[in-house]
């Protein structure tokens, strides 16, 4: 089911524009933590403009449509003001809230310490619903001498401290071959690394669905191939179009969308499930949705990530950026 298109008034004049109901924002940067701003900014004119990263082109994205919001982030800090506007506009919402415990390890070097991640988590749970805060330990990574009992202490630590404000973990296994400049960010920072065994990721499967039911969360696992159901673990579908059908009590435009077939009682979920958006891998159960976000543009820069190329390309994008731009990185 493809978007519909609308035409729009931009600062470049009259262009058409996609008019998607569901946007994630984003599995490309950190847009709650560096652009949450700019968000409400271009939510308020209506649209924005996305780079995409392969070919260069900039298609524009209306938001006449906007229904529902998936937020991925591991600061959501600074979209705290702006959440009230959020739910005035009608739009369901809730957030991917990562809590890795790699302070000791400076894997993420500009991600607040995990005391005040924490203090956030409990705070947006306590104010938007536990169901709507996700915690994510991801990805759950084999580097700097850390092995998988050591990882599993730091799942159970911070979970320790996470589960009774969450009702879902998600987590997933680094897959640092796939992508060369992850290879290159860790040699750069003197990190050395290794990939998962298949055994290991069933103990962690196994472990991790384990400290999971002890909790009283449900515990998932994010783009992988493997099966874990025998422990407990569900595959993750982080764009959830059964948690937007929940917190929007059905909206209709998103029933549409997701191609449901109403129960007669409109307050409950139908069973079907959306089908998986074909754009991501194959592995990855998400509903789909409309990314708005832009690669290189995160300053937590995580040595990890997939999502920018250099810290000299990060901080070039984001440096002297325009309150008036129509993408990110203008």
């Amino acid at each position: 089911m493809r978007w519909k298109t609308v035409t729009i008034e931009t600062l470049a004049g009259v262009r058409e524009a996609v008019a998607p109901e569901v946007i994630s924002a984003s599995r490309a940067t950190d847009l709650p933590a560096f652009h949450a701003d700019w968000f409400m900014r271009r939510l308020r004119a209506g649209y924005a403009k996305w780079i995409n990263p392969f070919n260069g082109r900039a298609p524009y994205v209306s938001f006449a449509r906007l229904r529902a919001i998936a937020f991925f982030t591991k600061n959501p800090a600074p979209m705290l003001p702006f959440l009230q506007e959020l739910e005035e506009r009608g739009i369901a919402y809730y957030f991917h809230f990562t809590v890795n415990d790699y302070d000791a390890e400076g894997f993420e070097p500009h991600v607040p310490d995990l005391d005040k991640r924490v203090t956030v988590f409990r705070e947006l749970a306590e104010r938007i619903g536990r169901h709507r805060v996700i915690w994510r330990f991801d990805p759950l990574l084999l580097a700097g001498g850390l092995e998988p009992h050591d990882l599993l202490a730091k799942v159970q630590s911070t979970g320790d401290r996470l589960h009774e404000y969450t009702d879902k973990l998600v987590f997933s296994f680094a897959d640092i071959s796939s992508y060369a400049k992850v290879q290159r960010s860790l040699r750069a920072a003197g990190v050395p690394y290794r990939e998962f065994s298949a055994d290991e990721q069933v103990i962690m499967g196994r472990e991790i669905g384990r400290i999971c039911r002890a909790w009283g969360i449900t515990p998932t696992v994010c783009g992988e191939e493997i099966d874990l159901t025998a422990y407990g673990v569900e595959k993750s579908r982080c764009i959830d179009d059964e948690l937007l059908l929940r917190i929007s009590h059905n909206d209709p435009a998103l029933v549409d969308r997701f191609g449901y077939n109403l129960q007669p009682n409109l307050f409950e979920t139908p069973a079907r499930r959306a089908a998986k958006d074909p754009g991501q891998r194959k592995a990855c159960c998400c509903a789909v949705s409309k990314d708005i976000g832009q690669y290189n543009t995160c300053p937590h820069l995580c040595v990890y990530c997939y999502a920018h190329t250099s810290p000299a390309v990060v901080h070039r994008n984001v440096e002297g950026r325009k309150v008036d731009r129509e993408s990110i990185t203008g």
